[in-house]
């Protein structure tokens, strides 16, 4: 591929006339056009839907010759609704923006775990009618980094692409917009530093007179230094997305790269006036062979089904519950419908209502991968779970009907890991979803926890160092804080030739030898013990240890301080660090056995998920 530089000469402002709508079919039939890579739905006819799928495509190959090391197609399915009028988007788009005064969208990326949503208006507006799904694919592409890529940027590189004109045997890349000028030459730019910190609750992202300089001055940015870096052989962009990749703040970290911001927004501000730009041409053909096209019409249930799941996902879930109640009343075995009836009561806190559903969906179509993963993850953090052999045969064959989808990898990790079993098997499923996606701070997390069990405390610091780095919010960060303080202290341990007390895993335990535990606990009350994620701060209990039961590594104990009374759990008590107050202990502590009765203080984290009970983190034993 050959790819130079293109200067392009701009007379004067130039904004191009509004394309007509095209004309309305008299019918609202929904037709779906399945191409390689993509899946597209629409209300309008099948030209158009075939016209979208072309241009999705011919997209996709423009990136893969720019970028041929770049992974470019995700491992969900880019299901793309296209809607040929404001009213019916309308009807889908965010609640957000139907206010009076907000931005009007031409279209949306939706990206979550298991699929990949794309939202646009067929009413071409502007200099370029295919913007919109350059605009939006761009957003695709950048979905692995979109977490912490600041919005500026994201949105940059997404208008920087959506001016790609794709020609017969070359395509341009990086033209500039004409819209995009007008603005910027008619109101005064943000200081950068505000443009850095604009984010999704952001007027500028929403207000339509705020937000069209955001957008436009975002462009510009992106623009200017994409090509004053590619004149200048630099790599400042590339370095200002290292350091963000590292959790640095946008604004510090533009100004290790960039310099001085006044100077650099003094250098925007003449970029944005002068006359002539430079575009990348690239020498290439981005044939697509439309004869492999899939046209299919969809039933009014199917078309429901999906715009369901779409609001569902969109957070309008009570649009899409009713929507949903009208599709089972005409098809109740509409498996998607169950799905998404899932979805919406996991949201809502109701796990067993959420398993329900995705066990009829199980039943209903086995073939859907997404129905058998979340079966298995709602079974997982529900009350009377079916059998471990239902739960492990759900989550290999969602692995079997989609290998590329990581969430599935990673909890099947966790269930190996949980169960004490196949531990070298759960090490590699949690390996491979973090290799699918890399970005996932839980994934790491849960793959240390499987070191961990492995007594591998050198290996499990390693990872959680690593996603250290890569953790986005403070609960994220507390959550690796907690883990990595345990690793270290194994790995301490274990550098010192201390091993963790083992129980009835110790080779010096004969075969028959039983679990070690308190008194039969068969009528005492059980934790939940979902899936957990640590919210707040550190608590601390003084009192006394009581109803300690174990179950091979996992705990549960009660802490009574007078009138109050507190359970806790702990899922493998080797992490939990053990100390003693003003006395040394006469011999090796057996958590199981040397517990109970005991005065102590606990230092405890609460979950962010209501059904899960808070952690004991550390055990300070008392005389």
């Amino acid at each position: 591929m050959k790819q130079t530089l293109l200067l392009l000469v701009l007379p004067g402002v130039f904004l191009a006339a509004a394309l007509p709508a095209p004309a309305r079919d008299k019918q609202e039939n929904w037709i779906q056009v399945r191409s390689r890579h993509f899946v597209v739905a629409t209300n309008a006819n099948e030209t158009q839907g075939r016209r979208v799928a072309d241009q999705f495509e011919r997209m996709r190959a423009v990136f893969h010759l720019r970028f041929p090391k770049l992974e470019i197609d995700p491992a969900s399915p880019v299901i793309v609704l296209a809607i040929k009028d404001e009213k019916d988007f309308r009807a889908l788009e965010p609640e957000e923006y139907l206010a009076k005064g907000q931005l009007k969208l031409g279209g949306l990326f939706l990206r979550a775990p298991d699929k990949n949503y794309v939202l646009m208006r067929l009413e071409a507006e502007g200099d370029h009618p295919y913007k919109v799904v350059y605009h939006e694919y761009t957003h695709l592409v950048l979905g692995k980094t979109a977490e912490w890529l600041p919005l500026w940027l994201n949105e940059g590189l997404a208008e920087f692409y959506q001016n790609t004109d794709i020609r017969e045997k070359d395509v341009l890349v990086g033209e500039p917009s004409g819209e995009s000028l007008a603005i910027l030459r008619q109101q005064r730019l943000l200081p950068l530093t505000t443009l850095f910190k604009v984010d999704h609750q952001s007027p500028y992202y929403h207000e339509e007179n705020k937000g069209s300089i955001f957008y436009a001055e975002s462009w510009a940015l992106t623009h200017y230094i994409l090509f004053k870096d590619n004149q200048e052989k630099a790599h400042r962009l590339n370095d200002y997305v290292d350091s963000l990749s590292q959790n640095v703040d946008p604004v510090d970290a533009a100004t290790r790269t960039f310099g001085d911001l006044k100077q650099l927004e003094r250098s925007l501000e003449d970029y944005v006036h002068q006359a002539s730009f430079y575009a990348f041409r690239m020498v290439a053909t981005t044939e697509v062979d439309d004869s492999e096209f899939k046209v299919d019409t969809l039933s009014p249930a199917q078309t429901d089904a999906l715009r369901a799941d779409f609001l569902a996902y969109n957070r309008r879930s009570s649009d899409a519950q009713t929507l949903l109640d009208h599709v089972l009343q005409a098809d109740p075995n509409n498996v998607s419908a169950h799905e998404t009836k899932g979805f919406l009561e996991f949201n809502q806190g109701h796990l067993e209502e959420a398993r329900k559903w995705y066990s009829q969906a199980v039943q209903l179509d086995s073939k859907s991968y997404l129905a058998h993963y979340y079966f298995a993850a709602m079974s997982m953090n529900a009350p009377g779970p079916p059998p471990d052999d239902q739960l492990e045969s759900s989550l290999r064959a969602a692995i079997k009907l989609n290998p590329w989808f990581a969430p599935a990898f990673d909890l099947l990790a966790v269930f190996l890991g949980t169960h004490g079993k196949n531990l070298d098997e759960a090490h590699m499923m949690g390996l491979t979803a973090v290799a699918l996606e890399p970005g996932n701070v839980g994934y790491r997390v849960n793959v240390a926890n499987v070191l961990l069990r492995m007594e591998q405390g050198k290996n499990a610091v390693a990872v959680l160092r690593a996603a250290a780095k890569l953790a986005k919010t403070p609960e994220e960060s507390q959550t690796v804080d907690n883990f990595l303080m345990n690793a270290q202290e194994l790995a301490d341990a274990q550098e010192r030739g201390l091993a963790p007390h083992r129980m009835a895993e110790d080779s010096s335990a004969g075969a028959t030898d039983p679990v070690e535990e308190g008194p039969d606990d068969s009528d005492a009350p059980k934790l939940a013990h979902d899936t957990f994620v640590a919210k707040g701060p550190h608590h601390f209990l003084v009192g006394m240890l009581k109803s300690v039961r174990c179950r091979s590594q996992q705990m549960d104990l009660t802490v009574s301080a007078g009138a109050k009374s507190l359970d806790l759990h702990s899922e493998n008590y080797y992490k939990i660090r053990f100390t003693t107050l003003n006395f040394a202990p006469s011999g090796d502590l057996n958590p199981c056995k040397d517990l109970e009765g005991r005065p102590a203080k606990v230092e405890y984290v609460e979950s962010a998920n209501q059904s899960a009970g808070p952690r004991v983190l550390a055990i300070e034993l008392h005389r």
